[in-house]
């Protein structure tokens, strides 16, 4: 019960956070952003590599972290938004913005997906970091600049 109170905060914090910086620079919001996924599969990792034990509400909120932010990170690079706030977005964000708005969707996709089918035990939390992780690595690839 202490667990799903917590990954409820964390789903709510995220929220809040996200109404927090919707007037800071874009640049400033996509790196939160990034910081909530990261955060997001940094749990998930926790549970697949035997490190935290499996909690079906803490996979849930990851997995709805992921999803929600993917579907309005694209938004986040208006023209104009190419420098500032050490920005590690690569110019093929502007140069490509369908492509790069399609790998956000993937990876929305399929986060959605896992979340119809939570991973139900530690290795499907494994599996699901598999396919997220491509998927996320895929899009560092081409749009974030290798530092």
């Amino acid at each position: 019960m202490r667990l799903k109170s917590i990954a409820l905060a964390a789903v709510v914090g995220c929220l809040g956070l996200s109404a927090a910086i919707a007037q800071e620079e874009p640049q400033v919001r996509r790196q939160s952003q990034m910081k909530a996924v990261g955060g997001a599969l940094g749990a998930l990792g926790g549970i697949a590599k035997g490190q935290k034990p499996y909690e079906a509400e803490t996979v849930k909120a990851a997995l709805t972290t992921i999803s929600t932010t993917m579907k309005v990170f694209p938004d986040q690079f208006p023209a104009g938004s190419e420098a500032g706030s050490e920005t590690e977005a690569a110019p093929a964000v502007w140069q490509n913005p369908k492509d790069f708005h399609a790998k956000a969707e993937k990876l929305a996709a399929e986060a959605d997906k896992l979340l119809a089918a939570v991973p139900a035990d530690q290795a499907g939390v494994g599996a699901a970091m598999n396919a997220l992780g491509g998927t996320c690595s895929d899009c560092h690839q081409t749009y974030r600049v290798k530092k």
